[in-house]
């Protein structure tokens, strides 16, 4: 099932932080997509064996994270990536990550290529994703 868009218009944080906390958003550019339905077993297998080799890799000072955990690039980006590293303590925060982080993983599905590949990609390049 393709990411929907939530409905036309520029929205911010402030607009996703009122919005049903059961529902899954990202914010490109103001824009909403919708991140449901759930990821597939597969993908979900993939995340946790990385996740799994992030936790004996990683090195002290950087942590990694798991969606849905949101990340706060500025008022009209904020994303969900499906496993990520941050490296400065000052970015996480009690409910997000501000900032971008310092290594993004997005496990891409045919319903999800087109975006990760392209938009997301750009984005965390924007942002200054390492």
């Amino acid at each position: 099932m393709p990411l929907a868009v939530k409905k036309k218009g520029r929205f911010s944080y402030q607009d996703y932080l009122t919005w049903p906390e059961d529902e899954r958003w990202e914010l490109i550019d103001g824009e909403a997509y919708c991140m449901s339905p759930a990821p597939k077993v597969k993908h979900q297998r993939i995340l946790n064996n990385l996740a799994y080799e992030f936790t004996r890799q990683l090195k002290e000072g950087c942590k990694h994270f798991i969606a849905p955990t949101d990340v706060v690039l500025d008022e009209f980006n904020v994303v969900q990536p499906d496993l990520f590293v941050v490296c400065s303590k000052k970015k996480i925060t009690e409910d997000n990550i501000q900032g971008a982080p310092d290594l993004v993983v997005e496990i891409t599905s045919p319903a999800t290529e087109l975006k990760d590949r392209r938009e997301k990609k750009a984005l965390y390049e924007r942002f200054g994703v390492k």
